[in-house]
């Protein structure tokens, strides 16, 4: 049988605001009258359900996590499952239940799902656009940011510094000799793409080497297919570049590239070494093993869920600001041992 809160009332002798009270933890209640309800709920095994919970706290215990990603893979992609892997975990720990949908345009639609579902929250995945988070900030549901970035000075933006990233990886293969360097890069509609290209030919500069239009690939996506696509469609020009390095602006990119070179019959890193950025679990697997840059995707969404809890509960002033986690080198097989000094 289902109890409701008159019946809680009726069988510990209070009124049915003080039952409210109660369960929902806000207002005084007498210890006495707090005992008695108590009692009453553990003799009907009463379990209020979200509704009723949600009327009497005004919240739902429920958040919202939209990726934004124009491609597929969405929720299976190595970068951003391993994202939502941690919210999903850390959700559960602070007792929140998640929802999760895509939206490959960046429409509103994604947005008044959400909204509809009454989310005490939302954490915004990738790519954005002014429109959107317009939109969200009308209903005044707190949000915050991750691996995406927008104009606003009043929100939290969790990032990976790609730039940094990016300039470690010139770092790298210059100090191994290497001065004709080919690089593969992602759309640079998408910022993470972007600023990787950017902090990496930047900084091959300052090391006094050159980046061409010649030495560049921009891919249409960030795909193992189009790695290897990619390359194969633009081979002859490849081989007449002669380059003794490879980068790309993520991983799958680069592994595509990798398994085509190894088609080829040329030897990684010995032939030529390859560089990734992103540092998922297939990196590691791949052979020769993918020499990357590492991005704590786990602490992402950790935090996003630990900072969106606090925005919610509104428990402290939580600033806005842009949280950029350090990239840090992972040097393995597609680099390691390879030398053009």
């Amino acid at each position: 049988m289902s109890y409701t809160i008159l019946d809680i009332a009726s069988r510990a002798g209070v009124s049915k605001s003080t039952v409210s009270r109660v369960i929902s933890g806000k207002g005084f209640a007498s210890q006495e009258a707090r005992e008695k309800v108590l009692k009453a709920i553990e003799e009907l095994q009463y379990k209020p359900n979200a509704v009723a919970r949600a009327m009497v706290s005004q919240r739902t215990n429920n958040i919202g996590v939209i990726i934004y990603r124009q491609h597929y893979p969405i929720a299976s992609h190595p970068f951003y499952g391993k994202i939502l892997d941690a919210i999903l975990m850390k959700a559960k720990n602070l007792h929140y239940s998640v929802f999760v949908t895509t939206d490959k345009e960046v429409s509103l639609k994604s947005a008044d799902f959400m909204l509809e579902k009454r989310v005490d929250g939302l954490i915004l995945i990738s790519r954005l656009n002014q429109e959107v988070v317009g939109y969200i900030d009308k209903f005044n549901v707190p949000y915050v940011i991750v691996n995406g970035t927008m104009e606003k000075d009043d929100v939290i933006q969790i990032v990976n510094h790609d730039r940094k990233g990016g300039s470690l990886v010139a770092d790298h293969l210059y100090q191994l000799g290497h001065r004709r360097i080919f690089v593969i890069a992602g759309p640079q509609d998408h910022r993470s793409h972007s600023l990787r290209f950017k902090g990496f030919s930047q900084r091959i500069r300052e090391l006094g080497g050159e980046i061409t239009m010649s030495d560049i690939y921009f891919s249409p996506t960030s795909t193992f297919d189009d790695g290897y696509k990619g390359l194969s469609d633009i081979w002859d020009r490849f081989l007449a570049r002669k380059p003794t390095a490879l980068f790309a602006t993520n991983d799958m990119l680069a592994m595509g590239a990798m398994k085509f070179l190894l088609e080829k019959g040329l030897k990684i890193p010995n032939d030529i070494a390859v560089a990734g950025f992103d540092n998922i679990d297939y990196s590691n697997m791949f052979h020769p093993s993918l020499t990357t840059v590492h991005i704590d995707k786990v602490k992402m969404g950790e935090d996003a869920v630990v900072l969106l809890d606090q925005l919610i509960k509104k428990e402290k002033d939580v600033q806005p600001l842009k949280i950029e986690y350090e990239p840090k080198l992972v040097i393995r097989e597609s680099t390691n041992g390879s030398s053009h000094k």
